[in-house]
């Protein structure tokens, strides 16, 4: 009588050799513990894995703030090259129209509708809340109580997480580094720590920046835009665009006109940090469910290459009729 082969009931020994079928409730038992232990350090796995702390200091009293009056500026690009030489950049051969690893400032040129031309000045904005900060996994964007967003290299590992968060885009990833660094303004944080100006107010030469405390700016910019209504819209843009931001613009003309992104005034921040304190729980799924795919695919291997040498042995012990009839003759 021949034997069929076993399909899926088997357990392999500790030299490897697939052997015979094995007791089904002694095959569930050692299942359902497999299972269980594997959920126990998924769990264990979960609760020892906690995303960076939130790398910002609520924005103090006396934080810093810069306001950009956007009617004086002339495009002269004194700021963006004083921004330069205070970091120890080489002078641009050309003028820069976009923010990069080499270029952390620049005066961008619009067309509004008046069909004029007019310069805008773009940098980090310094938010109140910064995103870049939150979606940091390592630290290495942290807002200081004084005001600016300042950037740690030793702590970047160049995952680029604030690139994506940014809603102004302004990290620049350096893609010429083998350490996979970014760059952006960082507020002349070194020159404030010594009591001086940020370096592209100190260069102005049109009275386009001015530096101070936040909230005397806003007043500040408050009552120009009353005195003058017919030299400035009425809005006063980064006073709560995303919970507000430490560089502030007035303007004769609309934001959007100009190329500022409409935003609403609730923080991202909140969001960004959602995102990365699910990373850890989501990587751990991914990582467990790929490793039950790999044991499922190992074991249906297993299975076929045991049916495989049940048939082969089959057909060795029992040679077909006509084979037999053959060695008859």
């Amino acid at each position: 009588m021949s034997r069929q082969p076993i399909a899926l009931d088997f357990e392999e020994r500790a030299g490897g050799d697939v052997c015979a079928p094995v007791d089904q409730s002694r095959r569930a038992f050692v299942k359902r513990l497999g299972l269980g232990a594997a959920a126990a350090a998924g769990c264990a796995l979960l609760s020892d894995v906690q995303p960076a702390a939130a790398s910002s200091e609520p924005a103090g009293e006396d934080a810093v703030g810069m306001l950009i009056d956007l009617t004086r500026c002339s495009g002269c690009q004194a700021c963006a090259l004083a921004c330069k030489a205070n970091n120890d950049m080489p002078q641009p051969e050309v003028v820069p129209t976009e923010l990069n690893s080499g270029a952390l400032s620049f005066v961008d040129v619009r067309i509004s509708a008046r069909e004029n031309e007019n310069y805008v000045k773009r940098q980090c904005m310094h938010c109140l809340h910064p995103a870049c900060a939150s979606a940091c996994t390592v630290g290495a964007l942290r807002k200081t109580a004084e005001g600016p967003v300042v950037y740690d290299s030793s702590k970047c590992i160049g995952c680029r997480y604030c690139q994506y968060a940014c809603p102004f885009g302004v990290p620049s990833y350096e893609w010429d580094n083998v350490f996979g660094l970014i760059r952006k303004c960082e507020f002349c944080h070194g020159r404030l720590a010594e009591g001086e100006k940020p370096a592209c107010v100190a260069a102005c030469p049109n009275g386009a920046l001015r530096f101070g405390k936040r909230k005397e700016l806003l007043a500040q910019a408050k009552a120009q835009i009353a005195s003058r209504p017919e030299r400035y819209i009425d809005h006063i843009y980064g006073e709560h665009e995303v919970g507000g931001t430490s560089m502030l613009y007035l303007s004769d003309v609309s934001f959007a006109q100009l190329g500022f992104p409409t935003l609403g005034s609730q923080t991202i921040t909140g969001s960004a940090e959602t995102v990365m304190q699910l990373t850890p729980a989501v990587a751990a799924t991914v990582a467990t469910v790929a490793t039950g795919l790999h044991l499922i695919l190992r074991r249906r291997q297993q299975v076929l290459e045991y049916n495989r040498q049940q048939a082969a042995a089959q057909s060795q012990a029992h040679p077909r009729s006509g084979s037999r009839k053959e060695s008859g003759e």
